[in-house]
């Protein structure tokens, strides 16, 4: 792992297209080591595109990007990633454990795995609650099970950046809410950025908000303003202000605070 590095992601002027289609325009920000990010913004607005940038899949029109210093494509082996669609073939018999394993494989491209492998897959099992699953088929588990076993694998080397598109996409809300607490343990050991268009709960676990529409503006959590947020989905948002009377029944049935205040977006 690095160090405790001051800079964990730089986007100096950097502009991207899809043939002559600008996609992404004099992209401007930087992520510090330890920040939970979220991206958010409206269908379309460049956010898994932001992604790919990040990891050298794709490469700028124009400026440049630096992970920990390097080159993306240099930086990978830091940099762990959960995709939004997972493709496979539930009649295929991979167990949990390989799932996991697979994130170790550019480590060993000849051979088979070694006892340090399997030990590290259990680890980091263990670290999403998912221990006790090693032995089961992936395609016998749950969405939210599933996506717990992706985030494994994709922290399986220890990485010191995770970037998730869409971690929560086919998850319920109560599913939704624990990955994001997952995720909130997991941001003490590494720097973490998602993409997500569940707004109240990113306001409830991020660090700083990306806010991406063609350009792009990194927010501190704590001065996200409703003006500001209907900047970026130009008008398509909703914030539903609560009086101080109207209380909120958890799951267990205990009555919590009133909010000031709910962001409500389907997109």
């Amino acid at each position: 792992m690095i160090s405790n590095p001051e800079k964990v992601l730089e986007f100096d002027n950097v502009c991207f297209a899809y043939d002559r289609q600008e996609i992404l325009h004099n992209i401007n920000f930087s992520i510090n080591n330890k920040d939970l990010v979220a991206l958010v913004g409206p269908n379309g607005a460049g956010k898994s595109t932001l992604l790919k940038l990040m990891l050298g899949l794709y490469k700028p029109l124009r400026g440049t990007i630096k992970v920990f210093g390097k080159e993306p494509i240099q930086a990978r082996g830091h940099i762990g990633y959960v995709p939004q669609y997972l493709l496979f073939d539930s009649a295929f018999p991979v167990g949990v454990l390989d799932v996991v394993l697979m994130g170790r494989v550019d480590k060993h491209l000849f051979g088979s795995y070694r006892k340090a492998d399997k030990i590290a897959a259990l680890t980091a099992l263990d670290k999403v609650q998912m221990a006790d699953f090693a032995k089961r088929a992936f395609s016998e588990l749950s969405g939210g099970e599933r996506q717990r076993v992706l985030i494994a694998q994709a922290i399986v080397s220890q990485p010191d950046l995770l970037l998730l598109d869409e971690p929560t996409a086919n998850v319920d809300i109560q599913i939704e809410h624990e990955i994001y607490n997952l995720l909130h343990r997991l941001n003490l050991d590494m720097t973490v950025l998602m993409v997500s268009h569940n707004l109240n709960v990113v306001i409830s676990h991020a660090s700083h908000v990306i806010c991406v529409n063609r350009t792009v503006s990194k927010v501190p959590i704590d001065e996200i303003t409703e003006d500001k947020l209907h900047s970026v989905f130009r008008g398509d948002i909703t914030v539903l202000h609560h009086h101080e009377s109207c209380h909120v029944i958890d799951s267990s049935g205990v009555m919590q605070e009133p909010h000031k205040a709910e962001i409500r977006k389907d997109i």
